[in-house]
């Protein structure tokens, strides 16, 4: 793994679920955190255990990531923490209904925090440690980055741009030893659901997983150094195979001449 030992990481929407968990899990791997979300409370409770329980230095950094000021104070920390080493961009909601049904304030707030906020961050974070040889970024995705027909298009666009992104970002920062991991999170029991109005246990039980258990899946692929994890899926062969047509695909993508099949008769 290429996050360096003892070092310091910063952990977005670290106040509940996902966030929560993977702040936990490196303090107790040893790491220093820096956590940001809204809910200032929420985080120092958390702070406050984990000082106890780990004895590793925790910063508190409250922040809404749809606020532009905001976002830039968390952009100036990952600038400033000397020994950054690894960010977890985690920091994301849902609508309450579709791109058509939410109102327009909703829609622009969702593309804030789960398009704008994680990209500037991992900008600010990839900046900081190529410069530095090393270290990671992991970006929280989705699965419906696959399955865009599944769920609300809106929130599984934003998905597949993080994914998009994290592809794009690991094959650019590969050379300066900074490691960059997607995780693709199935349907997980963590508030996201209930702030958007939408009930989890609406789904089939075994199709639900804890919070819990997908970190922990989560820092076992950073850890193999994985760039796409994702914990639901047994057979990693259909993930492969997906990579490969894709791959496949791309020398016949741009061209000069029109494709045959759009030709009219009259082209002929």
């Amino acid at each position: 793994m290429s996050i360096p030992a003892h070092s310091t990481a910063l952990v977005t929407g670290a106040s509940t679920g996902i966030g929560a968990i993977y702040a936990d899990r490196l303090a107790h791997r040893g790491h220093d955190l820096i956590l940001v979300a809204r809910d200032a409370a929420r985080l120092e409770a958390l702070a406050t255990r984990l000082r106890a329980e780990t004895g590793r230095t925790i910063t508190v950094l409250p922040a809404d990531l749809t606020d532009p000021a905001q976002l830039a104070r968390v952009v100036q920390a990952i600038a400033d923490t000397p020994n950054l080493g690894l960010l977890v961009n985690n920091a994301g909601l849902a609508l309450s209904g579709t791109l058509t049904t939410s109102p327009e304030a909703e829609v622009a707030r969702l593309i804030a925090l789960n398009v704008t906020a994680p990209t500037l961050l991992a900008r600010a974070a990839a900046v900081r440690l190529s410069a530095a040889g090393g270290g990671a970024i992991v970006n929280i995705a989705s699965v419906l980055a696959l399955s865009p027909e599944a769920f609300d298009g809106t929130y599984s666009a934003t998905k597949a741009f993080i994914l998009t992104l994290s592809q794009g970002l690991a094959k650019e920062l590969a050379p300066s030893g900074v490691q960059v991991q997607a995780v693709l999170p199935g349907a997980t029991r963590t508030e996201i659901w209930e702030r958007s109005g939408k009930d989890v246990d609406s789904f089939p039980a075994e199709m639900v997983m804890d919070a819990g258990d997908l970190v922990d899946a989560a820092l076992v692929g950073l850890d193999r150094g994985e760039t796409v994890t994702i914990p639901p899926l047994a057979d990693e062969a259909g993930w492969n195979a997906l990579q490969s047509a894709r791959l496949a695909l791309a020398p016949h993508l741009s061209r000069r001449d029109v494709a045959v099949r759009y030709r009219t008769a009259g082209d002929a």
